[in-house]
């Protein structure tokens, strides 16, 4: 399982470069049943001008990670996967460290999947609550 693990984790972090993904340091760094962990460090490069993450960093974050988590238990070799619809609560700043996404599974249907990504600091602190709607779509 460990070895599966890895190569998940290898192939996502892969697929990042020359893209937002690596842009922004995102680093997808454990999966299990139903979720993906991505963490991204918080330098002045995803500040807003008052010197804390900016909310458009942590919403790319966020849909990065359930992007990905759909590209994984969808089996992305048949289907396309695009965010449709993502929606954030942001309840707490950070201006420096690592913040932390998991994306966590609520709903798998056949077309449409719901994800909750849940943003936190190295404390486990709440950050942000994002909620990201996705689409499968057949690859012809």
């Amino acid at each position: 399982m460990e070895a599966h693990k890895e190569k998940i984790l290898s192939v996502c972090n892969e697929i990042c470069k020359g893209t937002l993904m690596e842009t922004l340091d995102i680093d997808y760094i454990d999966v299990g049943e139903n979720f993906l962990l991505a963490r991204m460090p918080v330098t002045p490069k995803v500040h807003q001008p008052d010197g804390v993450l900016h909310g458009g960093a942590s919403v790319a974050l966020a849909e990065s990670v359930g992007s990905a988590a759909s590209y994984i238990f969808l089996d992305g070799k048949q289907f396309f996967v695009r965010g449709i619809e993502i929606s954030a609560n942001h309840v707490k700043s950070i201006r420096e460290g690592y913040v932390y996404a998991r994306a966590s599974l609520l709903h798998k249907g056949r077309t449409t999947q719901l994800w909750e990504i849940k943003i936190t600091n190295e404390e486990g602190h709440l950050i942000s609550n994002c909620k990201l709607t996705t689409i499968a779509l057949p690859r012809t």
